[in-house]
């Protein structure tokens, strides 16, 4: 180990974690707009007299692309870097961002918000959190995956309250050059204070015992497109990866393509307050944040397929009762699905990258994750758009909160089936 390492080391606060703030403020910065789109839908319906099939297809499109897009970007990182590939995906964002203010036909929701903007949200999808995670720790790495996973969350507690205000009391325009804004001030701070790996800085990852040695393969020489297919066509043989997809299949439906996006009108529908209803959204991040961390702080602990059952099966439980909770005033019984449903958001991250890493290696496991969240934002596409469908065709969100539920609880039993693998934790170091 050099001085440099050795000093790094011993210092307080060990670059690792700076990097980890630079990547947790970015992916905050990603997850605003989208926590944005069930508050923006009804101004712009009423400003353009859409209806909710066109912006819930735009809405439907953005989040397909977002998950598609996301092991292509993770090959993108390998082979160009962090940094670029991140600060580049953040100004399109901004700048898509800002193009919807001068927008007048449905085309240009589904051209800006939903094909421009699903796919540079890609790029900072929870598979940049997870590359972060891989390369930069090894002590902690459930935890800090946590922490990535709870930024949606924290989008939403920082920013939905805000652009909600916006949107009520100065247009939805406003609210959406907030975004523009947003993205682009965290562009700069990303070109300026993240670094790709470390070995970048001459140290080694967080939590390496002394005199360890870590070898770096670098940047690989193939096509990112070729790596991302490669990878796809491994891990497709095997049930662990089909598991996975298909449970986090479901994740995207009943959280992303369901809640986040018609939360706030199905609550609108049933006689409460959009912005009202926007707070009770905000919530669901403040406990998803205590209930991702938690989750990612168990991961390193208990069988992550255990949790994933768990996860899955009180979720399902938890949307049989909303329809019933929904009122023009807050309920007590909704204050109890509110911190329910959060604590559960998206606790099924952390046990879902911790098993693309057991079954796939930490090398591959960052394509890997990136295909299956590709899965989880193909199935919050089509959870919005059967959503909006069932709400244009019956008046009511009612069965979709049923289908939801039933969907999970047969993602709780899929998760049975993943088979349990121990990993070698020397030989993940060594491959980093």
């Amino acid at each position: 180990m050099t001085t440099q390492q050795r000093t790094a080391t011993r210092s307080r606060i060990h670059p690792a974690w700076v990097v980890a703030a630079v990547t947790l403020l970015a992916l905050v910065a990603a997850a605003t707009f989208r926590s944005s789109t069930g508050v923006l839908m009804e101004p712009i319906e009423g400003e353009f007299g859409w209806d909710r099939a066109t912006t819930s297809g735009a809405v439907s499109l953005n989040l397909v692309l977002y998950g598609l897009a996301a092991p292509f970007a993770a090959a993108v990182m390998e082979r160009f870097g962090i940094r670029r590939t991140v600060t580049t995906a953040l100004v399109v964002v901004g700048v898509a961002s800002g193009a919807t203010l001068v927008m007048t036909s449905p085309w240009h929701l589904w051209l800006l918000w939903g094909f421009v903007i699903g796919l540079g949200t890609g790029a900072m999808a929870l598979v940049f959190g997870a590359i972060v995670a891989n390369r930069w720790f090894v002590a902690h790495r459930g935890l800090v995956t946590g922490l990535f996973s709870a930024a949606n969350a924290t989008g939403q507690l920082l920013f939905l309250p805000v652009i909600a205000w916006t949107a009520t009391e100065l247009g939805w325009r406003a609210a959406a050059g907030i975004v523009a804004v947003l993205s682009l001030v965290v562009a700069v701070l990303v070109g300026l204070f993240l670094t790709d790996r470390p070995s970048d800085r001459g140290l080694m990852p967080y939590g390496v015992a002394e005199g360890y040695a870590v070898t770096d393969p670098g940047p690989p020489s193939e096509n990112p497109a070729v790596t991302a297919l490669r990878v796809l066509r491994q891990a497709s043989r095997h049930w662990a990866f089909w598991a996975l997809a298909l449970t986090f299949w479901v994740c995207g439906w009943s959280t992303n393509g369901l809640v986040q996006t018609h939360l706030v009108p199905a609550a609108h529908d049933h006689g409460m307050p959009a912005t009202a209803a926007a707070g009770l959204l905000a919530l669901v991040g403040i406990f998803d944040v205590v209930g991702t961390i938690a989750s990612g702080y168990l991961t390193d602990k208990v069988d992550p397929r255990l949790l994933l059952c768990a996860y899955y099966a009180l979720r399902g439980l938890s949307l049989l009762t909303i329809d019933a909770l929904l009122a023009p005033h807050v309920q007590p019984g909704m204050w109890v699905f509110i911190v329910f449903y959060g604590l559960d958001w998206v606790a099924t991250v952390p046990p879902t990258v911790a098993l693309c890493r057991t079954h796939f290696g930490l090398q591959r496991s960052g394509v890997v994750f990136g295909w299956v969240f590709a899965a989880h934002m193909v199935g919050a596409g089509a959870g919005a758009w059967v959503a909006g469908a069932i709400r244009t065709a019956t008046g009511t969100y009612a069965n979709a909160w049923v289908t939801a539920a039933v969907l999970c609880l047969l993602a709780a039993a899929v998760c049975w089936t993943i088979p349990r693998r121990a990993v070698d934790g020397d030989r993940e170091v060594a491959a980093a």
